[in-house]
């Protein structure tokens, strides 16, 4: 086998374990701090390890309003009704 050849082949063994790892490891992008969302729902993840609840404010056509959340992910609502929400850097 040429040299070149055990080359290309070893990039590509390293590109493939590299890409399966990627694939294989959980992802942050799945569940990210703060507000994020579904094809269909709206949700916010509490990223702290303080166990810590704070204030966030819901954005939605009409009037904005306040929640209490707690460390982890609360379901906000439908996507459809949700446009954003956000740290008031109160806590509850």
């Amino acid at each position: 086998m040429s040299v070149r050849r055990s080359l290309t082949a070893a990039v590509g063994a390293v590109t493939l374990a590299l890409g399966l790892t990627v694939a294989l490891a959980p992802s942050a992008a799945a569940n990210p701090c703060g507000f994020y969302e579904t094809a269909s729902d709206a949700y916010y993840n509490h990223c702290t390890g303080d166990g810590s609840h704070i204030v966030i404010e819901v954005e939605v056509f009409g009037p904005n309003y306040e929640r209490c959340v707690v460390p982890g992910v609360t379901w906000l609502g439908p996507a459809g009704r949700i446009d954003g929400a956000a740290y008031t850097g109160r806590t509850c």
